[in-house]
């Protein structure tokens, strides 16, 4: 008989208001210490401490703006976050600071988190969503040169981009992009060309998230439709369906794959995290806490199975942390 799914390991509270982006770090420590960043609609980022389950800082960096995205560039000291307010801030938490050392004004009235890649010692690129409607623009951090300005072709009508994910092929050459639209397709990107490389519609809605595995060159997208689409890459980098997933209930703000490719977590609009095997899509357990729709996940870096968190982050402004399928 199946196990009946876990309660939260435990809940972080005090956000003040909907959770919108979330992202561990671990940091250079041992044993690991982690932490959580969120990012809220009042416009705080949170640096939660997960031994006292307390905030330690609250950052305070887009004028009150939606914050929807936070990511760390190498080690905890490092932030990025990015704001409805058209921003992307670069923090320094170093020694206890919360300055914000440098800041790009995007222009993009839109919701679409940007994605970052590490590309050489202290260097990224981030790929984010520009002024004209169906652009993406790739910087490369920290000296904010402009790479390339990814535009479909004339007539294509993919609409606004939704989601992005830059990632860096096994063979060491140039990092390509995935990037999902609003008319539901999902459009590989070469960097080097500025040419889309392949073009699949994998949804009849918005994408709203997508995350990819490099090594099975397999990647998943959810949309607000019941329809979980898994597409593949070939050696020809052509993008093919490879099965979708019929969901109970519509509208998924959030997919994300574990670190060691083994399981994957949705966010739900009906407020239920759902778990996967990644290999063949096996539904695993339904997570039933939160009492509004889960906006993000995370998924924490530890090297230790054992100590493997889920964090979600809902609209009730509280975050549930798990530890789920933690063995390997």
């Amino acid at each position: 008989m199946a196990l009946p799914p876990p309660d939260p390991q435990f809940v972080l509270r005090g956000t003040g208001a909907a959770v919108h982006a979330l992202h561990f770090s671990s940091g250079s420590q041992e044993p690991p210490v982690p932490i959580l960043f969120s990012g809220s609609e009042n416009g705080f980022i949170h640096v939660w401490n997960l031994k006292t389950r307390r905030v330690d800082t609250a950052l305070d960096g887009h004028g009150r703006k939606s914050v929807y995205c936070v990511e760390t560039m190498g080690g905890k000291d490092r932030l990025l976050s990015q704001g409805r307010d058209q921003r992307i801030c670069l923090w320094d938490l170093a020694e206890g600071r919360t300055a914000v050392t440098d800041s790009i004004f995007t222009e993009n009235v839109g919701f679409c988190r940007c994605s970052l890649v590490k590309v050489a010692q202290g260097r990224w690129l981030m790929a984010m969503a520009a002024k004209a409607l169906q652009e993406v623009q790739v910087l490369e951090l920290p000296s904010k040169t402009s790479v390339c300005t990814l535009q479909p072709e004339a007539g294509a009508k993919l609409g606004m981009p939704m989601c992005l994910k830059l990632w860096q092929p096994n063979c060491g050459s140039q990092p390509l992009l995935l990037a999902g639209y609003e008319d539901g397709s999902v459009v590989l990107w070469n960097l080097s060309t500025g040419k889309a490389l392949s073009q699949l519609v994998c949804h009849q809605e918005p994408v709203m998230s997508l995350d990819f595995d490099s090594e099975k060159a397999k990647g998943i997208s959810g949309s607000s439709e019941k329809v979980l689409s898994i597409w593949s890459l070939n050696e020809q980098q052509n993008l093919q369906v490879y099965k979708t997933h019929e969901l109970v209930n519509a509208g998924i703000s959030d997919v994300t794959i574990r670190p060691d490719k083994k399981i994957l977590a949705t966010a739900g609009w009906d407020h239920r995290i759902r778990i996967f095997g990644w290999k063949k899509l096996k539904p695993l357990a339904v997570l039933d806490y939160h009492t509004a729709t889960v906006q993000c996940l995370a998924f924490s870096d530890h090297t230790h199975p054992a100590e493997r968190l889920l964090a979600a982050g809902s609209k009730d402004h509280r975050i549930s942390i798990w530890s789920i399928y933690a063995q390997t």
